[in-house]
């Protein structure tokens, strides 16, 4: 499949509506011309992976493994990451949520949250299964709301993971600014969710220990700032 030569300067969303996921795959290869050949391998082989683990999965209109391939995209992009722990963790950051029983293998019993955290450590390394541990979501208390429940494990997680901080808010542009990108009751779900989120990224974000640039913490505090707009025009319509 042909690219336009613009395609290393697209908005991702826009690169996802017009050329699908092989244009994100395509765009991702030219990121990551940037690094030497065994941090391109690594990142390879975490992409494979993740496209392994969510083959099935999709997000509304579109194969799953287009919000992981943003996620990171975004990262090496706008954020100027080079550490390829990081970009590795962001491109695997749902497989230990999502597909715990599939990393782990079939002798594991009980839990396979650890089993599957070590066999990232074991393929990755322990840094990145360590990053992988801090974006994922823990079993919630049915009793209690589970938004509630969501941001109180981001805030805590994060605050002693600062290179975490910056794979989550990653995933969290992708899903909030992305969210005019998704239709149906699920517009309103996320917004609902993602809205409260919006100050504790800001606090996190604008810590001294968060690994970012003065531009790049700019440039992320103006996508939270669309993210918010956003979620105003989807949840606070007058009757």
């Amino acid at each position: 499949m042909e690219f336009p030569a613009y395609l290393a300067t697209m908005p991702m969303h826009a690169i996802t509506e017009i050329h699908g996921e092989p244009g994100l795959l395509a765009r991702f290869r030219l990121e990551v011309e940037a690094f030497d050949e065994p941090a391109r391998k690594r990142l390879t082989a975490a992409l494979d992976l993740a496209a392994e683990l969510h083959r099935e999965d999709r997000r509304v209109r579109e194969p799953y493994l287009n919000h992981l391939l943003r996620v990171a995209i975004r990262m090496m992009h706008h954020y100027q990451v080079r550490d390829v722990d990081v970009i590795v963790a962001g491109l695997l950051h749902d497989a230990v949520e999502d597909h715990p029983a599939e990393l782990a293998g079939p002798d594991v019993s009980g839990d396979p949250t650890p089993a599957a955290l070590a066999a990232l450590a074991a393929r990755f390394g322990p840094r990145v299964a360590r990053l992988v541990g801090a974006v994922t979501n823990p079993a919630y208390d049915p009793g209690r709301d589970r938004h509630v429940q969501y941001r109180e494990h981001v805030a805590a997680s994060l605050d002693r993971e600062p290179w975490a901080r910056v794979i989550k808010v990653s995933d969290f542009t992708d899903n909030g600014v992305g969210v005019i990108h998704t239709v149906g009751p699920k517009v309103a779900r996320s917004a609902a969710k993602y809205r409260p989120l919006v100050p504790v990224f800001r606090d996190l974000i604008a810590r001294a220990d968060t690994p970012l640039s003065a531009p790049v913490k700019r440039h992320i505090f103006a996508q939270l700032d669309l993210a918010e707009e956003r979620f105003s025009a989807i949840l606070d319509q007058p009757n």
